[in-house]
Parts: structure tokens; sequence; C-alpha cells
């Protein structure tokens, strides 16, 4: 019975790995097209800043209240400026005297702060899933499962769309991707083990500095691809990865209240 109950109970978290592989599998794909990567770097932005503004900031504030997440959210975003000006180059293209033309890949840099965000998040996301699934009604344990999963489709494809335009080479960015998407099942283990110990409240406070860290990432990503072709086209893109990620979102919470 209890090897039933651990099957059972991973299965959920695998789901959403595998969703969220899909996605960052199709952003890969999109972003490696030269003709489309235009359009699917600001839309990869816009997701990441409408998954840290309208996802994991109310989700917050439900939590810990409006001032605790604002400030967790500026230690994340707080955290990366200073790792960029004093210890390494998140976004080099933001100084003044950057050369593009000197440029390997268009959004260099972005690689290792984005990988450590989205790992965080997905390993968070599956011990939510595995703690659920342990101990709440059988609702819940289909609802959260499912929210989680619609939500990691976007977020896939964003992380899959912005480290292809990393990192040179693709095989390298579609390992890293696996990586940090894969951190969902490796959260899900563990939660089923330490669940039902140390239970799901911690969680609120990385998740509100991953939060910062995103939204850094999602911001600069876009004023990068502002400076190489202007911002008519970049904005409509970035707002509709907004929308899209927005609308998502509350709407799946919407639905399951």
């Amino acid at each position: 019975m209890p090897e039933f109950a651990a099957t059972s109970g991973i299965t959920a978290p695998a789901l959403a790995t595998a969703v969220g592989l899909a996605g960052a599998a199709l952003g890969l794909w999109l972003t490696g097209l030269r003709k489309r990567a235009r359009v699917v770097v600001p839309f990869s932005a816009g997701v990441l800043l409408g998954v840290a503004i309208f996802g994991l900031v109310p989700e917050l504030a439900g939590e810990l209240g409006l001032p605790v997440s604002i400030g967790l959210f500026a230690v994340g975003y707080g955290a990366l400026l200073a790792v960029n000006r004093f210890v390494y180059q998140v976004c080099p293209t933001c100084a003044h005297d950057h050369d593009h033309n000197a440029c390997s890949t268009e959004l260099h840099g972005f690689a290792g702060p984005l990988i450590a965000a989205a790992a965080l998040h997905s390993f968070l996301d599956g011990w939510s899933i595995a703690t659920v699934q342990a101990s709440a009604p059988l609702g819940l344990r289909v609802a959260v499962p499912l929210a989680v999963a619609l939500h990691k489709l976007p977020e896939g494809m964003a992380l899959g769309g912005i480290l292809r335009a990393s990192i040179k080479s693709r095989t390298a960015a579609t390992l890293w991707t696996v990586l940090a998407e894969g951190a969902t099942l490796a959260g899900g283990a563990v939660g089923l083990i330490a669940g039902p110990h140390l239970g799901s409240a911690w969680m609120t406070y990385p998740l509100g500095i991953a939060a910062g860290w995103l939204c850094y990432l999602g911001y600069h990503a876009l004023h990068e691809e502002w400076r190489r072709s202007g911002t008519g086209p970049v904005l409509a893109a970035a707002l509709a990865g907004v929308a899209g990620a927005a609308v998502l979102q509350r709407g799946v919470e919407a639905w399951w209240k």
C-alpha cells in the first residue's frame, strides 16, 4: 500500500514535468528558426513577466500579505541587480559601451540565473504537487496538478526560447532545459519523503525571491530586444506573452474556485 501511494504521488509531478519539457521543446525549436526568433524571444520574456507579476506575486500576497511579498520580490530582483553589477554580467548589453556585433548569442549572460530561477520554481512546483497528493481531498489532488501543468506549458516555452537565445549550442540549451524542468520531478520525489514532516508553508519565501529573479530576467531580455529590433514589434510580442500568462494563470485559479 505505501508503494502504491508513492507511485501515485509521483505520477502527478512526472506529468507536470512532461508538460514543461514539451513547452520548452517548442520554445527551443521556434527560437532556432531565425525569422521567428525576433518574435519568440520578446514573447518569452513577456511570459516570464506575466508568470512573476500575475502568477507568483498574487499567490504570495494571499499567503504572506502584500508588504512581505513585495519585500521578497525586491530581494530577488535586487540580488540579480547586485550580481550583474559586481560579480557576473547577467545583462552585458545593458552597458552603453556594449558591442552587439561581437555577440555570439542574442541573450548571452542570461543562462545561469534563468536556469537557477527556473529550477527553483520547478522544484517548488513538484513539492507542492506531491504534498497535495499525500494529504488533500480528491478534488485538490486533481486540481493542483492540472493548474501547475497548465502554467508550465507557457513557462516551459519561455525557458526554452530564452535559453536557446542565450546559449550558442542547441544541445547544451536542451540539456540545461531538461535539468531545469526536471527539477519538478525531483521536487515531487523529495516532497513525498519530506513533505509530511516539513509541510509547504516555507515554500513561499524562496518563491518570492524567484519571482524577483524572473521579473529581472524578463525585463532585461525585453530591454535587449528593444535595442536590437525597435519598440513596436518587441512591445506587441511582449504584451501578448504577458497577457497570455496572466489570463491562463488567473483563469485557471478562478475556474477551480
